[in-house]
């Protein structure tokens, strides 16, 4: 009988040469990180790509965050949110 083998996981596989976070980002206070993650220069494809690395970073960051910090990450994608949807009304208006 063969051993089980351990299945390998999809994140493994994950790499991201798109966007490149500044160091330290997910430390810093939540307008903070709000703002650069909103930005041309980390997200290229504008606020949502932002949002979905914050999402990201929670998730695979699981249970190893502190209270204060998880709580932190969730204002920072509140603030993300209210950008996401303030550009999108401003696109609506455009037109």
């Amino acid at each position: 009988m063969a051993p089980k083998r351990k299945p390998s996981r999809w994140v493994a596989k994950v790499t991201t040469d798109s966007t490149h976070p500044p160091p330290g980002l997910f430390t810093a206070s939540a307008p903070t990180i709000a703002r650069v993650l909103a930005s041309k220069k980390v997200s290229p494809k504008g606020p949502g790509s932002g949002m979905r690395m914050l999402t990201y970073f929670i998730n695979r960051a699981g249970r190893g965050l502190s209270v204060s910090r998880r709580r932190e990450l969730e204002r920072a994608k509140a603030l993300l949110s209210k950008r996401i949807q303030r550009d999108k009304t401003r696109q609506k208006r455009r037109r």
